[in-house]
């Protein structure tokens, strides 16, 4: 419904009127119109709005005039039934006993009233000893259960549950209904594949979830955490098939039976798309730090850590000057020092002579390139951002947002560059902001990462040009 509230205000000089709700602070539910006017209007009403709205008049003079009303906006939801079976043994197992409870939930306000139906009958305590009708103590008026204690043959039959607020406000009583049969029964899934399934970026990929039990039959329902299902998927009945599969596809789907028998059956795959990224190379002890130069007869450690999935699949293989390097008593390789993070391969060199010589290294340096700080670009176009990095080797570039809490605009919260230049296609407004871009802890030495800042400037697709014309009286 709409809402209108009017506060009739009088004084001098004229007072100002502000509309607030509760606690007295302006509503978030206002940002659609004034708050204000003397006539506070709200469309389409939702449950959440309802609550105590104050009126507040002032025109400096005397105390501020307040007036306040309570809004009760009331409603009825649909409801929902749903069936829990419990089988206990008598006697020794002799004889079983099967009682029923159907189980009625609703949102509504008021609360609502419940009227529980065998076929055109309605139950009550007092026509049949073997029905009880009750409201847990916890639910606060929104549940009603009906219980079928030690299930007869006449029990089988088709119960309503209806709810009704009494047609308040015109809103007419809802019902649902279900069909008890001597083969209800909860839903029961298998899965195709195992509970941690592992591909190949670029693989199509299919999981079949099948029903193995179940009636009245089972909805089936896939979900994705902590992402939405991605756009690349489809899902056919059971089965789920994601096309051309990307490492951001990666997580827990979930595969969902529901009949509203018992609890909804649940199946997750954990699924890992296999990638490299984020490699450091390290050495100990730490040339820059704590000498200018590496003492021959010193022992030497070079580290080397991969971020993947799996991270403890990532199987590494030591080289010296492209070779593969020998391993003796002076050169022992090292896995998962507890120093380092885990899956973390370590090369040791014990009584570094003259012959363990190699590769040099020269510690990374970054930079903006001269008149490249301030980029400004159109809305709708394409930008080009660009730090340039000197090292020996050259470590990759790690681009992040600085003033804002959002993430890079392909969605994650940082990306990786090998050449230093952070592309980006149809630039929006909220693209708008001060980039960084930093060394990657890549070419061995253990010093804090060297950053930089670019700044981007995104200007609106379309200018408005106002001209103000004379006119004559």
């Amino acid at each position: 419904d709409t809402l209108v509230l009017q506060c009739l205000v009088t004084g001098h000089p004229r007072p100002q009127v502000r509309w607030t709700k509760t606690a007295g602070s302006a509503s978030d539910k206002f940002q659609e119109t004034s708050v204000f006017n003397e006539t506070l209007r709200i469309e389409k009403i939702q449950r959440l709005q309802g609550g105590r709205y104050y009126c507040k008049a002032e025109n400096g003079v005397g105390v501020p005039a307040i007036r306040s009303i309570r809004v009760d906006v009331q409603y009825l939801d649909e409801p929902v039934l749903t069936v829990h079976q419990t089988i206990s043994d008598v006697r020794g197992s002799f004889y079983q006993e099967k009682t029923v409870f159907l189980r009625c939930t609703v949102n509504s306000n008021p609360p609502a009233r419940f009227i529980w139906r065998r076929g055109s009958e309605t139950l009550s305590h007092s026509q049949d000893n073997g029905v009880d009708i009750y409201e847990p103590l916890y639910t606060q008026g929104e549940t009603k259960v009906l219980k079928l204690k030690n299930l007869r043959p006449q029990d089988y039959a088709s119960y309503t549950c209806q709810v009704s607020v009494r047609n308040v406000c015109g809103i007419p009583d809802k019902s649902i209904t279900f069909e008890l049969t001597n083969t209800t029964a909860p839903p029961s899934l298998k899965l195709s594949v195992n509970e941690t399934l592992v591909v190949n970026p670029g693989d199509n990929v299919t999981i079949q979830c099948s029903l193995t039990g179940g009636d009245p039959l089972p909805q089936v329902v896939w979900s994705h955490s902590p992402s939405p299902m991605p756009h690349n998927s489809l899902i056919q009945g059971g089965n789920l098939t994601i096309w051309n599969i990307r490492v951001e596809d990666s997580g827990y789907y979930n595969c969902t039976a529901i009949n509203n028998v018992g609890n909804p059956a649940k199946k997750t795959v954990n699924l890992l798309v296999r990638s490299m990224r984020n490699a450091t190379f390290q050495i100990t002890p730490d040339v820059i730090k704590e000498s200018e130069t590496i003492q021959l007869g010193q022992d030497l450690k070079l580290s080397c850590h991969v971020d993947a999935v799996p991270q403890e699949k990532v199987f590494y293989f030591w080289y010296k000057n492209g070779k593969l390097a020998k391993l003796s008593d002076r050169l022992v390789i090292i896995r998962n020092d507890p120093e380092l993070p885990p899956v973390t391969s370590s090369l040791e060199i014990i009584d570094l002579r003259f012959t363990d010589y190699g590769t040099y290294l020269l510690p990374p340096t970054i930079m903006v390139p001269k008149g490249q700080s301030t980029i400004t670009v159109r809305e709708g176009s394409r930008a080009e951002l660009q730090c340039e990095v000197r090292g020996k080797p050259k470590p990759p570039i790690i681009w992040s947002r600085v003033d804002k809490e959002a993430p890079m605009p392909s969605g994650a919260m940082t990306v990786e560059t090998s050449d230093g230049k952070l592309h980006l296609e149809r630039v929006a407004r909220e693209m708008s902001g001060t980039y960084k871009c930093q060394t990657a802890r890549y070419n061995g030495f253990n010093i804090r990462a060297r950053e930089a800042l670019v700044q981007l400037n995104v200007q609106c697709k379309y200018s408005h040009r106002i001209s103000l014309l004379p006119t004559t009286m």
